[in-house]
């Protein structure tokens, strides 16, 4: 397993206040999740997370808003947040602080309306902001993608860089794979792992950073890691 440490920053551009408020708000709802007692933690997510029979039905939609910035464990909060630091900061800089808002939350409700799609009868409430941040990679595949993103190879501790090209191609390769496994599989059955949110934020931020390109051009030189 591997993980993104580090990537190729644009020079100048909109600060990524949106971003590392997003990220800072997530951590924050998480350790609030932490102090409670496992009742009423089992509430909240109940009460907050998305569940995809309840959506289908038109009920309980504001959860399709509020799934997004809770987290079921460390290991689902630290992946997503590692995600977001790397990749957020070049688009924000880019498209300005208001539109990476909008950009951001409407990737997370695509993302999250394709897992609803999909598997429109699961009651197991899905809860963190990988649709969202899936949808922030697309969009870097798109506008950034000869910018190097260094690599920590778990276990082993050994880093190297790959092209952002290659390195969000192979991730979208597994979550694809994953995706297709998936079908006719329903969440409560396959792992709890909501792939086709994941799948639906890249599709969204890959047609959303060929729109941010025509209308921004590349504006931007990089800054090495």
């Amino acid at each position: 397993m591997f993980f993104p440490i580090g990537d190729d920053n644009i020079e100048g551009g909109y600060k990524p206040i949106v971003a590392y408020t997003f990220l800072g708000f997530n951590i924050a709802v998480f350790l609030f999740e932490f102090t409670l007692s496992p009742g009423q933690c089992e509430w909240l997510f109940l009460e907050y997370g998305m569940q995809a029979s309840e959506i289908s039905a038109g009920q309980d939609l504001y959860t399709i808003f509020t799934s997004m910035f809770m987290h079921g464990g460390w290991m689902h909060l630290l992946g997503n947040m590692i995600f977001l630091w790397i990749f957020a900061d070049n688009i924000e800089a880019i498209i300005g602080n208001v539109g990476f808002l909008l950009f951001y939350i409407l990737g997370g409700i695509f993302a999250a309306l394709v897992h609803v799609f999909i598997d429109p009868t699961s009651s197991i409430p899905s809860v963190g902001a990988s649709g969202a941040i899936s949808a922030v990679m697309g969009a870097y595949l798109v506008m950034f993608p000869k910018s190097k993103i260094k690599v920590l190879l778990l276990f082993f501790f050994i880093t190297f860089e790959l092209s952002a090209i290659a390195f969000l191609g192979i991730w979208f390769i597994q979550q694809l794979v994953s995706g297709v496994g998936s079908l006719g599989i329903t969440t409560e059955t396959s792992g709890g792992v909501a792939w086709w949110a994941h799948i639906g934020g890249f599709i969204f931020g890959l047609t959303a950073g060929y729109l941010f390109k025509k209308i921004y051009g590349n504006r931007y030189s990089y800054r090495k890691m």
